[in-house]
């Protein structure tokens, strides 16, 4: 991940009013980790899978603080069930941030998949999302993943690709 989009995303997330951050490592984010990790204004909370992350963002949304989910778009499959009884059962919402992995330029065919079921997944869900792959438009499409969500009281998702995470 580019140095500008790791400060986009900080900066995006801060604008937002986050101060909680879940996140799954993947290769594709690693140098936006230790930056959420020293970050004096972010909490930042590892998880062992995203349904587990999904469930604690709607618990500090319960809370009053506002979260995010970071991972891997494979993640959005490990999630769903926790992200459909949460957003459409009881109108608690999740914001992703999501490395696309699988996306045209990928060169692992074990990430394909990934970038087949995203955007399908997200559909079904009714899940608003922004592909980004502009650093420049980072910070805003965050900003308004979580206006819209507190807002509508249901999850959305921006998708950074492109050269931002390669």
């Amino acid at each position: 991940m580019t140095p500008h989009a790791v400060e986009a995303v900080i900066a995006g997330l801060k604008a937002a009013g986050v101060s909680v951050v879940c996140y799954l490592p993947d290769s594709l984010f690693k140098e936006l980790y230790p930056a959420l990790d020293a970050d004096p204004d972010i909490r930042t909370i590892r998880v062992t899978n995203e349904g587990e992350g999904a469930a604690i963002c709607g618990g500090v949304f319960l809370s009053g603080k506002r979260a995010a989910l970071v991972m891997e778009n494979s993640g959005l499959r490990a999630a769903i069930e926790p992200l459909a009884r949460m957003g459409m059962g009881a109108g608690i919402p999740v914001i992703m941030l999501m490395s696309y992995r699988g996306d045209l330029g990928e060169n692992n065919w074990w990430a394909v998949p990934h970038g087949m079921t995203m955007e399908p997944l997200l559909e079904a869900m009714r899940i608003p999302y922004r592909v980004i792959d502009e650093a420049a438009k980072v910070k805003r499409a965050i900003e308004d993943a979580v206006t819209w969500s507190y807002a509508a009281y249901y999850h959305s998702a921006v998708a950074l690709t492109g050269e931002l995470v390669r």
